[in-house]
């Protein structure tokens, strides 16, 4: 395995991060660790990636023990943390040459490996790095990351703050990335991202709520999930709080999903207690279980 948690749990003070974790990313894999901010995804990361002690619990990664191996894992992983923290004064080539430095190589010498995303930001090279966008931000730390050739690579939330077209091709890139044998730990709080990801490991709380494929946890969700809508959705939330078969209600989108306790439910009779509760333009449809629908079923 390119990574193992065995019951990692950490704790500040009064507060516990981190509550017994325990998973596998396989070699070669794409794992992501999905969760809202605070679930502990940060922390793990720090640990992972021997910045941080655990407080109990054993972890490996590319088979060095965090604790004991910790020098051999820098050398053999990229870390790309959620808040950028590339030398803003320096230019993105001084801010490459320094990283391929430290690690006692040359951007010519892993060329191959930065390269669909180096072309990207060449012609930027002589900017300074605190003067570039968010995207372009973005792909010089993972140059940076990628620079000695890795052989795992953890991305803390890499997309927050990017806008969708930038976020759509960092993902494109990870693939690419991954057909070059590079194991990748992702986290992210978008749970449109999970989708990407070969396997996932639902956070919240410090705890794993559950591991697996998007599509095998997708497939289990225990309920039939309706969208819908009317003139003034804040009306209609507080109308469905009231019917006493909810089972669950939140918003998505333009829509609210609903859940119902039973069965055997048949969306008429919700339609026609939303039309006394004075609601208008009511719509009701079967809609698709997503990735965002588990998560809020098992953080319940």
């Amino acid at each position: 395995m390119s990574i193992s948690v065995q019951n990692i749990s950490k704790s500040f003070k009064d507060k516990t991060a981190l509550k017994n974790i325990s998973f596998e990313v396989k070699e070669g894999e794409l794992f992501g660790l999905i969760g809202p901010d605070g679930a502990g995804k940060t922390t793990l990361f720090r640990i992972l990636t021997t910045l941080l002690f655990a407080d109990e619990g054993t972890a490996t990664v590319a088979d060095f023990d965090v604790v004991e191996d910790y020098k051999s894992i820098r050398n053999h992983i990229g870390y790309m943390p959620g808040k950028f923290s590339l030398y803003q004064d320096l230019t993105v080539g001084e801010n490459l040459e320094f990283f391929a430095t430290i690690f006692g190589t040359t951007i010519e010498e892993n060329y191959d490996l930065i390269k669909d995303i180096y072309i990207q930001i060449e012609p930027f090279k002589n900017r300074r790095a605190g003067k570039l966008s968010g995207g372009m931000k973005q792909k010089l730390a993972l140059c940076c990351a990628l620079i000695h050739k890795p052989k795992v690579l953890f991305l803390d939330e890499p997309t927050t703050g990017v806008d969708p077209v930038s976020r759509k091709e960092f993902w494109e890139m990870l693939k690419r990335l991954q057909q070059k044998g590079i194991t990748m730990l992702v986290s992210t709080p978008y749970m449109d991202e999970a989708a990407l990801c070969d396997r996932i490991a639902l956070i919240q709380d410090g705890k794993i709520l559950q591991i697996d494929t998007p599509q095998e946890i997708i497939k289990h969700y225990p309920k039939k999930i309706y969208d819908v809508k009317a003139d003034n959705m804040f009306k209609l939330i507080e109308s469905l709080n009231k019917y006493e078969h909810k089972y669950s209600l939140y918003p998505f989108g333009e829509f609210l999903h609903y859940t119902d306790k039973r069965e055997d439910f048949n969306p008429k009779e919700l339609y026609h207690f939303l039309e006394e509760m004075s609601a208008v333009n009511i719509i009701i449809q079967p809609t698709k279980t997503t990735i965002e629908d588990t998560f809020m079923e098992l953080a319940k």
